[in-house]
């Protein structure tokens, strides 16, 4: 190691300036200028204004001491001792004392020796010139003061401001981190000396030598060192442009930062205290790669070395030694080291924890170790699943023989630890994503047994229905326990034929039930209530099954299970069209049939599908199924259909569903509700029967007749025949003799009264001709109109003839 190079500076009669006054006394042979320059701007040094005047021994001692600390850009470091020494030759008080020591880069950087702190009151400091105005070099390492962990300890165990001591070292990582400044305030410089070495044995090593510190300056806020010290008479004023850059302790005072963020190293540092830290410090130079720099980069090598030393981590200390040893590869073999330790002392680890300490014991090369966290993570993990903890992983393919034994083990006693019927659910899954080898004998009386347990689950929640689901299509031998389970029940309680309606019966297929007759039918009436759409085929399905032709009533109530059962008239004639028409069926199907003829009508597409059914039903074979009541209503719905399409005259139409069953039947009321009108109005009528029958057609098809033929005029321009022979017959009624309702004569009145209006003269003429015989009166009427219309049409034509200048084209030819 080179040697500190030595610098006096004072106010003295000899020395390198070769005049009085202040001037470096002696210095080295090998002193820059530079050197020199920096010394000289650091050595200035104020006194408190009560002890400027001080010149008795004692009074010196009192005046406070700055040992100075700074490093040059090329990593030099400088080192230098101011005391007060009162008077100068001319008796002249301001006179101060700076010895000065400086060392190169590279022994600068040597961490064999002292701190700077640790010169504090060191015997090799001097205050005396000397005669000639060269210095010897020092050789490394100096002298020790009386500054030690030891000591610092004892004083923070006195002072009163001790636990400010985490905020101030967070205050001074963050002024390393950000080139700011601390300020330190006490009684003396020597408890701010104290303060300092505090801080400087908290530090890591290489942030301790490269920290910046004056023990005392009178104004710290024209320094921009890391660390300044003063004393309480110094009142040091910082402006609102410096309070950014300043953070302040004033330990004399008791004022302090209000939030200081104290990173969890800081904790640790701080726990550990300065009388233990550098034996941490030691043993943390064998986790470090000489990259660290933040504090977040020293957090986890501390904490694995005080782990490794017996020293208790928090929970935050963990996080961080685990968070860093997937990418602490430097450590090689010591990265087990560290999993170990954390391991044996904190057994309350997550999942993802124990994985990083699992991988890092098999980076560091311990396999028992690795084996004995890849055990515990897979009983975690596997524990995590069977009790549903949220967002625990599922289970991936075990490859390794041995390590799939071991898995397999633990898996059978979790079995014995299982409560409920969903973490046997879980684990079974389990053990297919984990490609588990569980003897085939214990694996099926398993699944039986937990088939039975799930029978008695009909209200099972969502999650363990799809659960369940899953473990049926995954697992086969759970797969057959169900259906095994599934056919005692049914051969131990009678009157469980709708048990494949619940869960989990439900979840089984007709595969399944393959060569178990009993069960399919079971099976096929459940599928109907789940599937509607299927029960035709299901119904056939179980005929085929028996050997029958028809089904009976039990049959038919099992797979139509409607509060009130009945088939659509599709259903029906799907079942009629299948049904053998040359063989007998039961009552029951007579009866569903008749239902089915007789149901309610909605609208067009019913009726269409009703007509349908009656003419399936008349076919010979299947008419003999009929109740006698049943055939007659299909015979009488199809004559009247018939009807419809093959009747002349409208009126006589409207004479054929003059019938009792009209209002009984479903069926020949939708046709007089829905075909009668549309029907009649494609028809010639005879005004003569018209104008007396309509009284006979009933309220509803009378005014549904009445208001379909004003639409019909209201909607053409010219009638045809056709509707000519329904407005004359219409026009003619006599009120007061057919005996209208109100509302009935008021469309007549209406349809009247458009006709005169809007009618051609020559339709009008047509009709007042046609309505002569039946009423007169009415027919003049219209004549009159068909007059007045044609005479204005005259009156108009001669009034464009006059006005038509010669040029102007004639009509014809416009």
């Amino acid at each position: 190691m080179s040697g500190f190079q030595q610098l006096y500076y004072t106010s003295c009669e000899h020395g390198l300036s070769g005049s009085s006054g202040f001037q470096f006394n002696a210095v080295s042979e090998r002193v820059s200028a530079e050197t020199r320059h920096r010394v000289e701007g650091l050595a200035g040094y104020e006194p408190p204004r009560s002890l400027l005047e001080s010149d008795a021994p004692e009074l010196l001692a009192r005046c406070p001491v700055n040992l100075c600390h700074t490093r040059d850009r090329r990593g030099g470091a400088t080192t230098l001792c101011v005391r007060y020494v009162g008077r100068d030759s001319a008796r002249r008080f301001g006179n101060y004392f700076a010895h000065a020591l400086h060392a190169e880069g590279a022994g600068a950087r040597d961490g064999g020796g002292p701190l700077a702190i640790e010169l504090w009151e060191s015997p090799v400091w001097t205050t005396s010139v000397v005669d000639t105005t060269e210095l010897p070099e020092l050789p490394a390492p100096l002298p020790r003061g009386p500054l030690s962990p030891r000591a610092v300890h004892a004083f923070l165990r006195a002072h009163p401001g001790a636990e400010q001591l985490p905020a101030l070292l967070a205050a001074v990582f963050a002024a390393l981190a950000e080139d700011g400044s601390v300020v330190v305030i006490d009684e003396t410089t020597d408890r701010i000396a104290h303060w300092f070495a505090a801080v400087s044995y908290l530090l890591p090593p290489p942030l301790a030598r490269g920290l910046t510190f004056a023990t005392y300056l009178l104004r710290p806020a024209r320094s921009r060192l890391h660390l300044i010290g003063t004393v309480p008479e110094a009142h040091p004023e910082f402006g609102p442009d410096d309070e950014e850059s300043y953070t302040v302790f004033d330990f004399r005072a008791g004022r302090f930062p209000d939030v200081v963020p104290t990173h969890h190293l800081i904790r640790l540092l701080t726990r550990i205290g300065v009388g233990s830290v550098r034996s941490v410090w030691s043993w943390t130079a064998e986790y470090t790669h000489g990259q660290e720099r933040a504090l977040g980069d020293w957090h986890a090598p501390v904490a694995a070395a005080a782990a490794a030393g017996g020293i208790e981590l928090t929970d935050a200390d963990v996080r961080a030694v685990i968070d860093w040893l997937p990418d602490a590869g430097h450590l090689g073999p010591r990265r087990a080291a560290v999993a170990a330790d954390i391991h044996h002392r904190h057994r309350d680890l997550d999942d993802d924890q124990l994985a990083r300490l699992s991988a890092a014991a098999g980076a560091g090369g311990d396999a028992a170790l690795h084996q004995e966290l890849e055990g515990k993570l897979h009983q975690s993990r596997i524990r995590a699943y069977m009790t549903g903890v949220e967002n625990a992983p599922g289970p991936v393919p075990i490859t390794p023989p041995a390590e799939r034994r071991r898995a397999t083990a633990l898996w059978q006693r979790l079995l014995d630890e299982a409560t409920t019927s969903r973490q046997r659910v879980r684990l079974l899954l389990w053990a297919v994503g984990a490609r588990l080898d569980p003897a085939p004998e214990l694996l099926a009386a398993q699944s039986l047994d937990l088939a039975h347990a799930l029978l008695g689950h009909g209200d099972a929640g969502a999650g363990l229905r799809e659960e369940v689901a899953r473990l049926v299509n995954a697992l086969p031998e759970f797969r057959g326990a169900l259906t095994t389970a599934v056919r005692e029940v049914l051969e131990e309680r009678g009157g469980q034929e709708q048990l494949f309606t619940l869960f989990p019966a439900n979840l089984l297929t007709e595969r399944d039930l393959g060569g178990h007759e009993r069960l399919l039918e079971h099976y096929w009436v459940a599928q109907a209530e789940r599937q509607p759409a299927r029960t035709i085929e299901l119904l056939f399905q179980i005929l085929a099954g028996r050997g029958q032709a028809a089904p009976d009533a039990a049959l038919l109530r099992g797979l139509w299970r409607q509060s009130s059962p009945t088939w659509t008239h599709e259903e029906a004639t799907e079942i009629a069209r299948r049904l053998p028409s040359d063989e007998p069926v039961t009552e029951a199907v007579g009866e569903w049939f008749d239902r089915a003829v007789k149901q309610r009508i909605r609208d067009e597409r019913d009726l269409r599908a009703c007509l349908v059914l009656c003419d399936t039903l008349s076919a010979p074979g299947r008419y003999a199924w009929l109740r006698p009541v049943t055939q007659e209503c299909v015979r009488v719905t199809l004559q009247l259909d018939a009807t419809l399409h093959e009747a002349a005259e409208a009126t006589a139409l409207a004479r054929a569903f003059r019938i009792p069953q009209i209002d009984v039947w479903a069926a020949p009321l939708a046709l007089k509700r829905h075909r009668l009108v549309p029907a009649m109005l494609r028809l010639p009528a005879d005004p003569a029967r018209l104008r007396t029958d309509i009284r006979e057609f009933g309220f509803t098809l009378a005014d549904g007749y009445l208001r379909a033929v004003q639409r019909a005029v209201e909607s053409s321009g010219r009638p045809d025949e056709v509707l000519f022979s329904h407005v004359t017959g219409v026009v003619s009624m006599n009120d007061e003799r057919v005996g209208l309702p109100h509302a009935q004569r008021e469309v007549v009145r209406a349809l009247r009264h458009h006709i005169a209006l809007h009618w051609p003269a020559a339709e009008l003429e047509r009709l007042a001709r046609a309505l002569r015989p039946y009423d007169s009166r009415l027919a003049d009427t219209y004549r009159e109109y068909a007059e007045h219309r044609l005479g204005r049409v005259r009156k108009w034509g001669r009034r464009l003839t006059q006005r038509r200048s010669s040029q102007a084209p004639r009509p014809e030819e416009g």
